[in-house]
Order: structure tokens, then sequence, then C-alpha cells
């Protein structure tokens, strides 16, 4: 993975340039009331149940670019238009904390984000009203970890980073102050 390095520049940035900023623009006056990253979940979900290296290949991919093992995900119900029986592998998933979470955020603001061709920011209307922000990659091949070689199907990803946030507000604040590049 990458390093302390990195962690320690988005926290600098955030302890140094973001908390001051943020607590004259939201009008706080005690430091803990200050959004922040709680988490970072990352979701993959397998099109080909019935084939399973292609579960295999996403649970590999999904430990390559966020350093953790992934947790497999099964289904809760059986739905018959699917061809889905409970507990059938639907997918992975990885929720990244504290130091881990900034890294993969660093990575994805200064080195897969600008990597993307005609790359113009992101959506700020993907808030949830909590301060949460949620967005949907197509293909893992955007991360550098990855090769073409080792992948047995492209597959997507929706990356969710779940903040302290109160509202949309807070949380487009905080993370417009880390560097997350919003078209609007």
């Amino acid at each position: 993975m990458w390093g302390d390095v990195q962690v320690e520049m988005l926290r600098e940035k955030f302890e140094k340039e973001v908390t001051p900023r943020l607590m004259k623009e939201l009008g706080l006056t005690n430091v803990m009331e200050i959004p922040r990253i709680a988490k970072v979940a990352i979701n993959m979900g397998v099109s080909d149940k019935d084939n399973p290296k292609v579960l295999e290949g996403a649970v590999k991919n999904l430990a390559k670019i966020t350093g953790q093992h992934p947790v497999v995900t099964k289904a809760k119900k059986s739905i018959s238009d699917f061809h889905l029986t409970e507990g059938d592998p639907i997918g992975c998933k990885v929720t990244l904390r504290r130091d881990k979470a900034y890294e993969f955020l660093y990575k994805l603001f200064n080195i897969v984000f600008p990597g993307i061709r005609d790359f113009r920011g992101l959506s700020s209307a993907s808030f949830d009203g909590r301060g949460n922000y949620t967005l949907g990659l197509n293909e893992q091949l955007i991360f550098p970890e990855i090769s073409y070689k080792e992948i047995v199907s492209t597959q997507g990803m929706d990356v969710t980073i779940v903040t302290t946030a109160r509202n949309d507000k807070e949380g487009y604040a905080l993370l417009k102050g880390l560097g997350f590049p919003f078209k609007d």
C-alpha cells in the first residue's frame, strides 16, 4: 500500500487548513463539533454468481486496492426473478477506518481521479441528507494496483464516505476542504 507519509499529509492538511476554515465557515465554537471522516465502506457486487472465479477475483482485487481482506456478502432473501437463493455469495465489502480510510481517500483524490480520462469532477447531489457521500466507480482498473492481466471480469464498486457531519452542508465543506473534486 501507500504509506504513513500520505496519511500524515492528509491529516496535517485537515488539522492546519480544514479545521480553521470549517470552524469559520460553519460557525462552530467547539473543536469537537468539526465534522470528521468516520469510515469508508467499499462494496463490490458480483454479476455472475454462477462463476466462482469472478467472486474470487473480486475479493483479490478489493484486497489489493484497500490493503484489507474483504468480507463476502451473501443474499439475504431468495428472489426467483434473479435466480437467487438465500445464502448465495453475491459480492464482497470492506470497511476502512482511521489511517486506512485516510490512506484510501488520499489515493482516490490524488491518484485515481486525476488518472480518469475526461474527468470533470463529481456531483454534489450524492449526499444522503446526513453528510455521507456515495459514489460509484465503473471498473477496478482505474486503481494502480490492478493490472489488466489479473482481472477475471471488470466490475464496478460503490464507495461510501461516512462522516460525522450533521447535514449535507457540513459534509460538503469537509470533503471539499480535504480535496474532493466536486464539479460545482
